[in-house]
């Protein structure tokens, strides 16, 4: 019924961009908060960036400053535009939305991820 997929991650150098881009499909009710997670081998999943559906967000520190988070409502897209990229930034980067399916209902949505890897 819902389904999330990333784009736009690759190989770079550092110091280097990327932008990445997750789409919605399938039935998707209202989306309200999105966000970026990551994962790097050996390592938890953690918060990159999160934004609600009026457009406010949030990043972690590691990251404030360099990276970017957006939304296309209307489009149901999710971006992430990563600048002065570091090799530490190297991880699967996954797209999760949390959809209102009802007054009392909500549901959690992941991205299958994509690859970001960061030469030194």
């Amino acid at each position: 019924q819902v389904q999330l997929v990333e784009s736009g991650g690759g190989l770079v150098q550092a110091g280097g961009s990327l932008r990445l881009s997750c789409a919605a499909s399938g039935r998707t009710f209202q989306i309200n908060d999105m966000g970026w997670y990551r994962q790097a081998p050996g390592k938890q999943r953690e918060l990159v960036a999160a934004i609600g559906s009026g457009g406010n967000s949030n990043y972690a520190d590691s990251v404030k400053g360099r990276f970017t988070i957006s939304r296309d409502n209307a489009k149901k897209l999710l971006f992430l535009q990563m600048s002065s990229l570091k090799p530490e930034d190297t991880a699967v980067y996954y797209c999760h939305a949390r959809l209102v399916v009802s007054i009392e209902a909500r549901l959690d949505v992941w991205g299958q991820g994509t690859q970001v890897t960061v030469s030194s």
